[in-house]
């Protein structure tokens, strides 16, 4: 009996240890992350780095040079963003599945960010062709969006949906290779940091994960 009971306290001993290093070991939720993963290829696999000698070995992708008019006639450049943490989706004004549902979570985020400079919204429309500085104004008079810091684009159409494929990965791994010539329809949102890499992808429909981009743009702020 002296046997087994001490056989049983080895084992549960040796499972609490596992629990332990698993829990310490395994990737948490994007809200709990000390640090966050750098995404260098459409597939959106993770790299989990903590050295500033890594990030530059092993993360090569950025945003690539791009220059787009917000609604206001301002133009938003790379440079624009270049040392702020940035949220960037892509929408249309005429709409009516999920963009005004993203539009609505994405204003409660935004609206924390209102005088905060080191933060930007961009909202690329996908239908530049359509959507003129009138109706993008009007578009956010209609969401009453008054933030500053939340600009909504238009510009050449074959420049935005290769900007959204190929460096913001909008569309994942099944986008990276699509041109102009396909429709983009996508409901995530991208989070970019201060050097204009990517650290998150959120699904721009689900108001939850409103939570954990929150997070994420507070822990990068700190970076």
């Amino acid at each position: 009996m002296f046997q087994i009971a001490s056989f049983s306290k080895k084992i549960i001993g040796f499972c609490f240890f596992a629990t332990i290093l698993w829990a310490c070991n395994s990737p948490k939720k994007s809200g709990e992350l000390e640090v966050l993963p750098y995404y260098n290829t459409p597939e959106f696999n993770p790299l989990f780095l903590t050295s500033s000698s890594e990030v530059t070995e092993k993360v090569s992708h950025r945003l690539a040079n791009f220059a787009f008019t917000n609604q206001n006639g301002q133009v938003i450049d790379n440079n624009f963003v270049f040392g702020k943490v940035h949220v960037a989706n892509f929408f249309f004004t005429s709409c009516g599945s999920i963009c005004p549902v993203m539009t609505k979570n994405l204003k409660t985020v935004a609206k924390q960010y209102k005088q905060d400079e080191q933060v930007a919204f961009l909202s690329y429309s996908v239908t530049p062709w359509i959507d003129s500085l009138p109706r993008l104004q009007e578009y956010a008079q209609r969401y009453d969006i008054q933030q500053p810091n939340w600009h909504f684009l238009t510009g050449s159409k074959a420049k935005t949906y290769e900007l959204a494929r190929q460096s913001y990965f909008a569309e994942e791994d099944i986008g990276f290779t699509k041109d102009s010539t396909e429709f983009l329809h996508t409901e995530h949102f991208i989070l970019v940091d201060k050097n204009l890499r990517i650290r998150g992808i959120y699904n721009g429909t689900l108001l939850l994960e409103m939570q954990d981009l929150v997070a994420d743009i507070e822990r990068l702020k700190k970076e």
